[in-house]
């Protein structure tokens, strides 16, 4: 485990913590507020630390969002990844999805996504933090893109049907799984959703 030491503690033995534990306490907070409101009382309290300690460890509340941020995307975006690299474009489809909903319906974690809600509530002061999110988005439409792409070559898609749009598509889906999982959608109402996305998917 990595642990750093409390620059605030008292003379004599350092007193500890597991950074690792902390930062997936932080993402906790930011996924169940968002990244404005989650504040610094909230933050050090879940983390079991103080604020010396956590600019210490992590920078400030923006350092320490784009690190959960990192978190989330390796432990609870994993699924992304991988659906990639089904055979088909259908296939990748049905990953994507049925990835999105096992999440959304996971009772370990908040609900909805972390980049959607922090976008959706950010103001104009936290205006980078939009954007970072926006840019990390606009990383994986295009890796989705990419891969559509190879399908269209493959003939797997009917004439006019374009990678772009179907990546526009499905991020819509995926995204209103995210919303309405937040919403207190249940598992049949969200899983309807990925069956009619399903059905509507364009085949050769």
């Amino acid at each position: 485990m990595n642990s750093v030491c409390s620059p605030s503690a008292p003379k004599g033995r350092p007193r500890e913590f597991d950074i690792d534990e902390a930062l997936g306490q932080a993402l906790l907070v930011f996924w169940r507020n968002g990244y404005e409101a989650a504040s610094m009382t909230e933050l050090t309290s879940a983390m079991g630390i103080t604020k010396p300690s956590l600019y210490a460890a992590f920078g400030n509340k923006e350092q320490l969002f784009h690190k959960a941020l990192d978190l989330y995307e390796r432990e609870k975006l994993a699924y992304m990844t991988s659906a990639l690299e089904a055979p088909t474009a259908r296939g990748v489809a049905e990953r994507l999805l049925r990835g999105s909903l096992e999440m959304q319906m996971s009772t370990c974690d908040p609900k909805g996504c972390l980049g959607v809600i922090s976008a959706a509530t950010c103001g104009a002061e936290a205006e980078p933090i939009k954007a970072e999110v926006v840019k990390r988005r606009a990383s994986s439409e295009a890796a989705l893109v990419k891969r559509f792409a190879e399908a269209q070559a493959a003939g797997e898609f009917p004439e006019g049907m374009t990678p772009e749009a179907l990546t526009r598509f499905l991020f819509a889906i995926l995204q209103g799984l995210a919303l309405q999982g937040g919403s207190g959608a249940t598992c049949a109402e969200l899983s309807q959703l990925v069956e009619t996305s399903m059905a509507v998917w364009p085949t050769q």
